[in-house]
């Protein structure tokens, strides 16, 4: 008998990249959106677009993964915020994968790459950062830190990616993959699903409840907009049901 694929609805909104993404059974849809102001505002419509171009309900769906983070504080309260949300009115478990780890398994598709680094701009002149080796699946070498950009220090021969690269280019150009780092990778839902998937069937997903963000920094208190934003956030998809 075939194995039959979890469905899961995917979101990832850590960075200025928002997505959703869909997965059922071969099937993956995605949307994503760029650049906007608060990704609370874009998300849920892509997430009703996926779930309509395909034909179903969130009753059809398995589970509801997010992107924890580490990435934008508000954004990854924004994405934990909505999937909690929608698991609440539909019952449903959640799973959190790291963003990190996302963009390692999208350097591997893309590239082929098997002993990757990932370096996501932090702002203040830090990165986000973690080394992985892809052999018969994702396998973390060094968990994600955060560090000024001289302090990535990557193990052996690696295939680097993420917009870290980009923003600071001058500090990690003493790397030596830093010369073919694609600074185009950014967290998807699309990766966020499929590693979600793998997790799910492991039994590694969470209550709607016990979901939270991946910090790597710490931060004393959100502005009063930022607090908006995820109320915002979660009320809508708890509304959208």
């Amino acid at each position: 008998m075939p194995i039959l694929l979890p469905t899961l609805l995917a979101i990832e909104t850590s960075s200025e990249l928002a997505s959703c993404a869909l997965l059922r059974g071969d099937v993956v849809l995605s949307r994503a959106s760029s650049g906007v102001r608060t990704h609370s505002q874009s998300i849920l419509p892509m997430v009703q677009e996926l779930l309509a171009e395909a034909g179903v309900t969130l009753a059809d769906v398995d589970a509801i993964a997010y992107g924890s983070g580490p990435g934008s504080f508000t954004g990854v309260r924004t994405a934990c915020g909505i999937a909690q949300g929608l698991a609440y009115g539909a019952s449903l478990p959640v799973v959190p994968v790291v963003t990190l780890d996302a963009m390692a398994l999208a350097c591997h598709q893309q590239h082929g790459a098997q002993r990757i680094v990932t370096v996501l701009d932090a702002r203040m002149g830090e990165v986000y950062w973690a080394q992985y080796d892809y052999q018969d699946g994702l396998q973390a070498v060094s968990p994600p830190a955060l560090s000024a950009p001289a302090g990535v220090a990557p193990q052996g021969d690696v295939v680097g990616c993420g917009n870290g690269f980009g923003a600071y280019a001058d500090a990690l150009a003493v790397l030596p993959c830093a010369a073919t780092a694609d600074d185009a990778i950014m967290p998807h839902a699309v990766q966020v699903g499929q590693l979600a998937r793998i997790a799910f069937a492991a039994g590694q997903f969470v209550t709607a409840a016990e979901a939270q963000p991946l910090y790597l920094r710490n931060k004393i208190a959100y502005t009063s907009a930022e607090r908006l934003d995820m109320q915002v956030a979660k009320a809508a998809a708890e509304s959208a049901q």
